[in-house]
């Protein structure tokens, strides 16, 4: 298995952890009852996983294609 190949389904096990540490904090945020910083603005892990998995998948069939 390529390297490419081998990193989509890490990038989506990250992906997952990041996603369920996020819901966490949030949650635990909202039970605490602390109002959020609305300065410090997260990134939501599921669309950045998304992206950085399809960015995956388009350069491993690109490799796949023109590899002899």
């Amino acid at each position: 298995m390529c390297m490419l190949c081998a990193a989509i389904p890490a990038a989506l096990a990250v992906g997952a952890n990041v996603q369920a540490r996020q819901r966490k904090q949030a949650k635990q945020t909202e039970a605490e009852g602390e109002a959020r910083n609305r300065l410090v603005q997260t990134i939501p892990a599921g669309p950045a996983t998304a992206v950085v998995v399809a960015g995956l998948v388009v350069s491993a069939i690109v490799y796949h294609t023109y590899q002899g």
